[in-house]
């Protein structure tokens, strides 16, 4: 463990940090967020209800671990629905060099809302080589960089954590150059060199077959997600909970759950080592409580691209 500004001790996955800057001189990004997640399997998820059961579970679990549950009015209200959608070349070049493109949209009663939200991210458990991407797109546009510690169980057994970095930028497609927002909006005549003029990062690629870019197997995610409760893990430090299922669109066959919770801070002196404590408290507590609904090895996004049997090079 690492002192904090006050002499509190930082547990250890979260005191590690680098000092350094970009080719143009900005500073590394800071972390400002820290994100736990539950990958759950996809046969409990067979009517809305699932979504309440399931909050009992993380009430039990936040009353064992000392930890506040408040009630949201969310969680009597039908999910929320957005469609995600990955892309990729066909032998998976950006999967299988730990980055992640997608494609986000929201729908209100059944039509879609607002401007589709593109997402580009990094992932690393190397502090860093994570802090030390750049992944700034070269766009006009604004967009927002997140930069963030995410909280994992184990591979190999329930009862414990591991650490996973995700470096991201997030935008909204009309920021995005004509030609590459034509592009991303129709998934068709888009190719690897064009998003590596896009997204520079991806120019440590080596394509060694095709350079098409489409759609990740074929498959448009529909996502429904609930907010559960807020959980109050002391010292301001408050995160909103949710459960996320994923299912196919068309059939909707359910192929990967999830429960989430993030908590945001200004830099890593910015949240009490206290409540760290007691957010890791909590998750390794729900892991018990929750035992039967765990799938350990998964993640939201190995689950699309394994759909169809295809054993990309994981990095989560």
């Amino acid at each position: 463990m690492e002192g904090d500004k006050h002499g509190l001790m930082l547990p250890v996955w979260f005191a590690e940090r680098y000092d350094g800057s970009y080719l143009d001189g900005r500073r590394f990004d800071e972390l400002q967020f820290l994100q736990c997640k539950l990958i759950l399997k996809p046969d409990r998820f067979t009517s809305a209800h699932v979504f309440k059961e399931f909050a009992r579970l993380v009430h039990r679990a936040a009353d064992a671990a000392g930890v506040a549950y408040h009630h949201t009015p969310k969680l009597d209200k039908r999910p929320e629905v957005r469609e995600v959608l990955f892309l990729d070349t066909g032998d998976f070049h950006l999967y299988n060099n730990a980055f992640i493109l997608r494609r986000r949209i929201s729908y209100e009663d059944g039509f879609p809302v607002g401007d589709p939200e593109i997402v580009f991210k990094y992932r690393s458990p190397d502090m860093m080589i994570a802090q030390s991407t750049d992944v700034r797109p070269r766009i006009s546009g604004d967009y927002k960089i997140k930069f963030k510690i995410e909280l994992l169980p184990l591979k190999e057994r329930i009862g414990g954590v591991r650490r996973l970095l995700a470096h991201n930028v997030e935008f909204g497609l009309s920021q995005a150059p004509e030609a590459d927002r034509l592009a991303m909006s129709s998934l068709d005549n888009m190719s690897l060199p064009e998003l590596q003029h896009l997204f520079p990062p991806l120019e440590l690629i080596s394509c060694d077959g095709p350079s098409d870019v489409a759609l990740v197997n074929q498959c448009i995610v529909e996502e429904l997600m609930q907010d559960i409760c807020e959980l109050d893990f002391g010292h301001r430090a408050r995160a909103m909970a949710n459960v996320a299922l994923w299912r196919s669109r068309g059939d909707h066959r359910a192929f990967v759950g999830e429960f989430a919770y993030q908590l945001r801070f200004n830099g890593p002196t910015d949240i009490n080592p206290k409540a760290l404590q007691a957010c890791e408290r909590f998750f390794v507590e729900l892991q018990q409580v929750a035992a039967d609904w765990l799938s350990l090895t998964a993640t939201k996004t190995g689950a699309v691209y394994r759909l169809k049997g295809n054993p990309p090079q994981a990095h989560e």
